[in-house]
């Protein structure tokens, strides 16, 4: 008994001892860390305020930001919900709220960057890059030049060796760019024609109307234009592969002397279809938006053959903005780091790739049942990438409504309270209409509710 009373004393006695070496790991480890982030001075508030922000989960439908809204006089971020719910928390769904399948939002991709928060974040001292220019006198990073260079290599969609490369503000101010350097440069020239293949992404046509130039006009549908429609004029073709809204491989088709192409890639990403092979087109144009999800960044490049273009796009970026951002192109430096640096895992397109099979298995599922919508159809190609036959998973579900009466499929879908974006806007019939399959999880998760329900009522009582 005496020895079994002993033991029981060594075993509290142990367990106490445990107890209090774990205490002292705690206080040394608070003290080290405290410490630290006094001799982190400026930067170790920054980083407390952004771990803070971190933290408020929002329910998972919503999300706080630093620069986000404070004017109920908190001193803490308030919660930004996503469309379709509310409350302090997010945690609120909103009763008959239409499901958003518009706008080209790449939210997607969002819990990838979640869950590298730390390799992705950033502090930067407020005098970080003040001037209008790097050391060099340019506007642009070297470092993330040669770092765009080696992610076209490393994914094997673009060649870059021997090429030009121009950074811009997002892909558009790029486009802008690219009409201008390959329009005439002789006043007297009749305006060139700028072309794209029906459907078509509507800035192509908004640009160039809202520009009102005398040395370019949109003249519409590529495929409406012979030989001898050109014959006398010069011709621009933008030419979307992955196509914005079908999702189709493009090539352009006006030939001549006199056509010049504008190649848009901005789905030309593992994410959304296969890599048959490295591009090699003389005007490329590429955007962070499609590749990483950071929309709101406003970071593009182009890839260019021709000095003569080069410098002509480089004029128009630099007296249009004066250069890119400074702040902007260290974002880019850091989120392209993550992407080139994980070679081993492909990390963002295995995400990206089987976050959009995922949707679009659902997406077909629902409309596999349907006698009235139809989706397209892209035949899976050999991705040099991924290193397998793979089916396409465009960033849009390009909609047919098939019966007559149906004019308006965008119309149909909104009285099923679905938002799409009509056919009209891409140059095509209203029977068509896009549905964005790239926003976030709820967002997506309504728009198939949505598009179940209505497929079940197409015959009375039919299930999906």
């Amino acid at each position: 008994m005496e020895r079994e009373r002993r033991i029981c004393r060594q075993d509290v006695f142990v367990a106490v001892l445990v107890a209090c070496l774990g205490v002292n790991i705690w206080l040394v480890s608070k003290v080290f860390m405290d410490c630290n982030m006094m001799r982190m001075s400026w930067s170790g508030r920054s980083a407390m305020e952004a771990e803070a922000v971190g933290a408020i989960t929002c329910s998972g439908h919503g999300r706080a930001y630093i620069d986000g809204d404070d004017s109920d006089g908190k001193s803490e971020p308030v919660c930004e919900c996503n469309l379709c719910f509310q409350g302090t928390d997010c945690s609120v769904l909103i009763p008959n709220c239409k499901a958003n399948a518009d706008g080209g939002d790449p939210l997607f991709l969002e819990p990838f960057w979640v869950k590298h928060a730390a390799s992705s974040a950033m502090v930067v001292a407020g005098w970080h890059r003040m001037s209008y220019t790097y050391n060099d006198e340019s506007f642009m990073s070297k470092e993330l030049e040669k770092l765009i260079r080696k992610l076209h290599a490393y994914v094997g969609n673009a060649i870059t060796e021997n090429r030009y490369i121009l950074f811009g503000a997002g892909s558009s101010q790029l486009l802008a760019a690219a009409v201008h350097a390959l329009s005439p440069t002789n006043s007297s020239a009749p305006p060139a024609a700028v072309l794209a293949s029906v459907p078509y992404y509507e800035l192509y046509r908004t640009q160039a109307e809202l520009f009102k130039s005398t040395v370019f006009k949109f003249e519409g549908d590529a495929r409406l234009w012979t030989n001898d429609s050109y014959a006398d004029r010069q011709v621009i073709e933008f030419v979307t592969s992955p196509n914005n809204p079908d999702g189709l491989p493009n090539k352009a088709i006006v030939n001549g002397p006199n056509a010049k192409s504008i190649h848009d890639y901005a789905y030309y990403w593992p994410h959304f279809t296969p890599i048959p092979a490295p591009a090699d087109e003389h005007l490329m144009i590429f955007t962070i938006s499609k590749l990483t999800g950071h929309g709101g960044t406003r970071f593009g490049w182009a890839v260019i053959k021709e000095k003569s273009v080069y410098e002509r796009m480089t004029t128009f970026i630099e007296l249009n903005s004066m250069g890119l951002s400074t702040d902007t192109q260290l974002r880019v430096l850091k989120l392209l780091k993550i992407i080139v640096g994980a070679r081993k895992e492909r990390d963002i397109f295995d995400f990206g790739y089987n976050t959009m099979k995922s949707r679009w298995e659902k997406l077909k599922a629902t409309f596999s049942t349907s006698s009235r919508f139809t989706l397209q159809t892209i035949p899976p190609q050999y991705c040099t990438f991924l290193r397998r036959v793979r089916e396409s998973s465009p960033a849009y579900a390009w909609v047919r409504c098939k019966r007559e009466e149906d004019k308006d499929c965008s119309a149909v879908l909104d009285a099923a309270n679905i938002i799409g974006r009509r056919g009209s806007m891409f140059g095509a019939e209203n029977r068509y209409v896009r549905l964005s399959l790239i926003r976030n999880q709820d967002d997506f998760d309504l728009l198939i509710h949505r598009l179940n329900k209505l497929v079940m009522e197409e015959d009375g009582n039919k299930t999906v």
